[in-house]
């Protein structure tokens, strides 16, 4: 089963009857509603909302980062809204770079979805080969029959980095991690003993992602060699999900997520920062 899903395969799967439940993971900078009204003005037809900071995260706070991992009675609550059916796929998407599709791959499959697919190049794909979008507030949901079940995707903890002996990969912008600029989080740098693979390098310009031959690449040209002994951060968790994505995509599982990430691990005075300036 392939991670990643076409235009072309998703269109053909609707009109074919193949049960899909399909949501659209829209978020913009603003107003806490701007990610569902750029949703309410232009989606896929038969698309639900996906909230990500409301439902795919918990509140933000210095200790424990941007994006912490959602309360699971708080996600169940999302899956009812969403419908979640054991004998439906779920396909996600989002309108911009993929990282908002991404985490709710990453959180939905961490979480015990069983089948969750990624529409690859997200929405500007889908209207890239022509085809109709919709407006308005989306479909009703179906009858939710999913329970979350958290933990099914592996997590890194704060300490665990701190003790950790394999690779620690950063999958911020270069500039980011080399301390040279911040303009999100409380300090510039990157953990020490980290190393940078940002996660441009692993899609297109369209934002679609890049040929398994040709990630697997990227990571070995950093020194991955087992993606089992693999931390991956970003500032919170956003970049961090579309690098698993690709790693999936090419057959390499296995890798854990800190999820605090940078912005974490830099709220606590006492953390060493490494910076290449």
């Amino acid at each position: 089963m392939s991670l990643l899903i076409t235009p072309t395969e998703l269109a053909d799967g609707m009109q074919t009857g193949i049960k899909t439940t399909l949501l659209a993971s829209m978020w913009l900078p603003g107003p806490e509603d701007a990610g569902f009204e750029y949703y309410r003005g232009k989606h896929i037809p038969n698309s639900i909302f996906c909230d990500p900071a409301r439902a795919l995260a918990a509140a933000p706070s210095s200790k424990l980062g941007r994006n912490p991992l959602p309360d699971p009675v708080v996600l169940q609550k999302w899956f009812e809204r969403w419908g979640l059916n054991d004998k439906h796929r779920v396909v996600v998407y989002d309108g911009g770079r993929g990282l908002m599709a991404a985490r709710a791959w990453w959180i939905l499959t961490w979480a015990g979805v069983p089948d969750v697919r990624i529409l690859d190049g997200g929405l500007a794909a889908w209207i890239k080969e022509g085809r109709r979008h919709a407006g308005g507030p989306g479909n009703l949901p179906q009858k939710c029959t999913l329970r979350v079940n958290p933990g099914q995707l592996p997590v890194a903890t704060i300490d665990e980095v701190k003790n950790f002996d394999g690779l620690l990969l950063d999958v911020r912008e270069e500039n980011r991690f080399q301390g040279r600029k911040e303009r999100l989080d409380l300090k510039a740098g990157h953990i020490p003993g980290a190393v940078n693979l940002p996660t441009r390098r692993l899609t297109r310009e369209d934002h679609t992602l890049r040929s398994p031959e040709e990630i697997r690449a990227e990571f070995e040209a950093v020194g991955m060699d087992d993606p089992t002994k693999v931390i991956i951060y970003s500032g919170s968790g956003l970049h961090s999900a579309l690098a698993v994505e690709a790693m999936h995509h090419a057959g390499m599982p296995g890798a854990a997520v800190y999820i605090g990430g940078w912005s974490q691990w830099c709220a606590t005075p006492s953390n060493p920062v490494a910076t290449t300036v």
